[in-house]
């Protein structure tokens, strides 16, 4: 897969794209996917070498990671295999506080004599930092588990389905868009597992099974005659589930717009496929350019998912505000001087917006956090003000908080763990309310489903996005397709303009596998939950170029 493909897949988190699969892990055979190097004994065994070798060296607290992070990658074009990757990653990474100090190392040496190795390292690199250190580390307390556990609740393990009916699966999807008009299409389906082993001198011992998924695709119609070429992308969401999610239910369909069909918690790739190739060509033979004005938006989950992501997700980030992130466009608006003030209007009042490590099927849900932090939900946005960020243990007396936000992650074993944003997602209406209502009751519109192209400022502040398609309202109804929209507006002034939103039954996850954070940057796994929503007089322009 070229980069700039892999780049395009992801719509969120551009940096952690950059990464080529190389560095995922080292290339397995399928069938060692289903191995297991350590049970559950012999973890704690070695962890417990890293907590022994830490305070006998001086330090204060330790804790340790022990990973095997697995991955399988399917690509495919029109009716041919490009690629299969299946890589693992497998190793200790081991933190320690020594005078006052945070010290890290990490290694693939599995063994009590490479982790006692790293430990010492660690300890050694805290003692050499505590010369810089200004203030010493403050962690908010979290209580000892003892031995616990948690899995991601799937129902069919994606890496014990027969590679060939996968490719079965992504080469009947492309096959549908073929025969309804499309000119080419790629398919990918993404699948990791993540074994995570967590130990801490303050008495945890936690071992979860984590997995995800993820099926994609980008359909083209190319007129030969005119040259002129239209995509449409996936309608899929990443989720935090097993391959029950490739196997379609009715009840997990949802009506969209023009033909449109949206999904929950299974994904018809076939269906969709098919759908995308003809509202490719309708893009090209009967959409009409968007005339640049004045719209209320119609926002279906999908969509918004990555407009939450970027204007409240990253700018509510504790390590953002503070200034100690400003990679992947800078810090954020969100200062602390607005969140102390307890009065900054962030959004009109039907906005709530939360944060939740524990929402069944999203990217995000785990048990634990890399710290060993049990995880919660908490608010971020209450009746549209801002109440709270995201924060990690050592983060926490920052804002004159006493505990952890349960946050706290790596991308595997080799890196170091730091806050990440958990699930961000926007609340439903209350009452009961539909999109085919919200649409009766728009004058002038714009209806706007899947993720698009975005931009946005180094505050966090001003920003643009585009969608995969969109339909023109007018007097309540859907008049036809539209081509070229892409909105405009500032954070505060955008979720200030929400005027109404869908009510639970519409409710749905969209999320990024690859948000990228950090330097060296490290990537996460993250959801955002909501019904479809609408924004009243957002400036729309048009993106068409005239050659």
């Amino acid at each position: 897969m070229k980069r700039r493909d892999f780049v395009q897949l992801a719509g969120l988190g551009i940096g952690g794209m950059l990464l080529p699969f190389s560095s995922l892990g080292n290339p397995v055979p399928v069938e060692a996917l289903l191995d297991s190097p350590l049970d559950t004994s012999q973890k704690k065994q070695l962890a417990d070498v890293a907590l022994n070798a830490a305070k006998s060296a001086g330090a204060t607290y330790a804790d340790i990671r022990i990973g095997r992070y697995l991955n399988q990658f399917i690509t495919t074009r029109e009716n041919k295999v490009q690629n299969l990757v299946n890589t693992e990653s497998f190793g200790v990474g081991i933190r320690v506080i020594a005078n006052g100090t945070w010290g890290f190392a990490a290694t693939h040496v599995v063994t009590a004599e490479g982790i006692k190795k790293a430990t010492l390292q660690a300890v050694a690199i805290a003692k050499a930092n505590a010369k810089f250190q200004k203030e010493p580390v403050k962690l908010a307390p979290v209580k000892g588990y003892g031995e616990v556990s948690w899995k991601t609740p799937i129902q069919k393990n994606a890496f014990e389905v027969p590679v060939s009916e996968k490719t079965d699966l992504l080469l009947k999807a492309n096959a549908a868009a073929l025969q309804n008009g499309a000119s080419f299409v790629n398919s990918n389906l993404f699948q990791i597992n993540e074994q995570k082993y967590f130990a801490s001198t303050e008495g945890s011992y936690i071992e979860q099974d984590i997995h995800r998924i993820w099926p994609t695709f980008t359909v083209s119609a190319v007129d030969r005659a005119s040259g002129k070429f239209k995509t449409r992308d996936a309608l899929s969401a990443p989720m935090g589930l097993g391959y029950e999610y490739m196997l379609p239910k009715a009840e997990d369909k949802v009506n969209g717009i023009g033909g449109t069909m949206l999904y929950r918690n299974s994904y018809d790739m076939v269906e969709d496929a098919a759908i995308a190739a003809k509202q490719a060509k309708e893009m090209i033979t009967s959409a009409k350019s968007v005339e640049p004005g004045k719209y209320d938006l119609v926002l279906e989950p999908n969509h918004l998912g990555l407009t939450i992501h970027e204007s409240v997700g990253h700018p509510t980030e504790l390590d953002r505000i503070l200034g100690y992130e400003a990679n992947y466009a800078g810090t954020s608006f969100a200062t602390l001087d607005k969140l102390k003030s307890g009065t900054f209007k962030y959004g009109s009042n039907l906005v709530n917006i939360f944060a939740d490590k524990t929402q069944p099927g999203s990217l995000g849900a785990v048990g634990y956090d890399d710290e060993g932090v049990k995880t919660k939900r908490w608010d971020i946005i209450k009746d549209g003000i801002f109440v709270n960020v995201q924060a990690i243990r050592d983060q926490a007396h920052i804002i004159g908080q006493d505990e952890s936000h349960g946050c706290c992650y790596s991308q595997s074993w080799s890196d170091v763990q730091f806050q990440r944003m958990p699930n961000i997602s926007l609340a439903p209406g209350k009452e009961p309310y539909s999109p085919a209502q919200m649409i009766k009751d728009v004058e002038k519109g714009i209806y706007i489903a899947g993720r698009g192209s975005f931009s946005i400022d180094q505050q966090r502040y001003n920003f643009q996005f585009g969608g995969t398609v969109f339909y023109e309202i007018k007097n309540g109804q859907i008049t036809g397709m539209l081509n070229d929209v892409a909105y405009q507006s500032n954070t505060q002034e955008f979720w200030n303009s929400c005027a109404k939103i869908c009510d639970e039954k519409d409710y749905r996850l969209f999320g990024s596998f690859f948000d990228g954070k950090g330097q060296p940057s490290q990537v996460s796994a993250v959801s955002h939950g909501s019904a479809t929503t609408r924004f009243n007089g957002v400036n729309v322009i048009n993106t068409g170029r005239t050659i």
